[in-house]
């Protein structure tokens, strides 16, 4: 079974990463990381903090942009060039190619938030005073590496960006060493960013297990407002907007999962707050995450068993 799952987790992984608009989508990211040194050049000694929280926002924005586009579209291309008719006439499960389909988003997202955090922590390490030549002869040596791989060897070119994503992600944490605060800023919100986009690409599973994609993705990007905004709903005050809407709110927060717990608040994060614990806040939302996703996965391999492909 996990040879299975795994080779479909490959697959859907090779596919995501040839495509163009994903490589569109990294390109915008990382071009936005290096724009935040412009404006970081524009503080008085702020500017390490200013990338490092440009940075999480870029990480957290375009993660769940790739989770939901792979998530809503991945199916349905399977269903509609009828791919997915040779694999399941094979001894394969449907609830294991859907988990396959899962974790491979999943990989692509990983990628994707190392790559991103290595690169956010190594400009933050400059701005806080490493060594420019350090720093970018890093860079630029990991990009070589790559390349030449890529160049030289036909499976580096799909499986080569998993280990330069991992190097970037190490050697940024290094570098970032003269920057402790905002070191942890980026790795913590990495973290959170990573057990938010778990339970978004199952909730666009559950969708796109019966729906179309732009559907999925419509309801998918409803349930991630809704969830961000479930302490809010849950606190409305009855005064203002009736006792019926604050009960609706009240219920829907509850049946929701709450994201507003992916994204604490700054000291939090930096370990600047002095009554809250990151490792223990970080193991909860771990927990909180992994009981979302098994429950979702769960409900849509069961729509994706009785799905008539015919």
């Amino acid at each position: 079974m996990l040879h299975r799952i795994a080779t479909i987790a490959t697959a859907t992984y090779r596919e995501a990463v040839r495509a163009r608009i994903l490589i569109g989508l990294a390109g915008v990211a990382f071009a936005l990381a290096f724009y935040s040194l412009i404006v970081g050049a524009f503080t008085l000694r702020e500017a390490s903090r200013v990338v490092a929280d440009l940075g999480a926002m870029t990480i957290g924005v375009f993660s769940l942009a790739v989770a939901i586009l792979i998530g809503a579209t991945s199916l349905h291309r399977e269903l509609e060039l009828k791919t997915i008719l040779p694999l399941l006439a094979r001894p394969i499960h449907r609830y294991e190619f859907l988990i396959g389909k899962y974790l491979g988003i999943l990989l692509v997202v990983l990628v994707f938030i190392m790559a991103e955090s290595g690169l956010v922590m190594m400009m933050g390490a400059m701005l806080a005073g490493r060594s420019i030549g350090l720093v970018v002869g890093t860079f630029t040596g990991l990009l070589v590496v790559v390349s030449l791989g890529a160049w030289r060897f036909k499976h580096a070119r799909t499986f080569g960006p998993i280990l330069w994503a991992a190097a970037m992600m190490f050697s940024g944490f290094l570098l970032a060493s003269v920057a402790r605060g905002d070191r942890s800023l980026v790795m913590a919100s990495s973290t959170l960013t990573l057990l938010e986009v778990a339970i978004v690409a199952a909730i666009a599973l559950v969708f796109s297990s019966f729906s179309t994609p732009f559907l999925s993705s419509l309801f998918t990007v409803g349930i991630f407002f809704v969830g961000r905004s479930a302490d809010t709903m849950a606190q409305l005050p009855k005064r203002i907007f009736g006792e019926t809407l604050v009960l609706c709110a009240r219920a829907l927060s509850g049946i929701i999962p709450n994201l507003h717990v992916y994204v604490p608040a700054r000291p939090l994060l930096t370990g600047e707050a002095i009554d809250a614990n990151l490792p223990r806040y970080l193991a909860m939302a771990s927990v909180q995450s992994l009981a979302w996703v098994v429950g979702l996965m769960a409900f849509a391999a069961f729509i994706f068993r009785r799905r008539d492909f015919s």
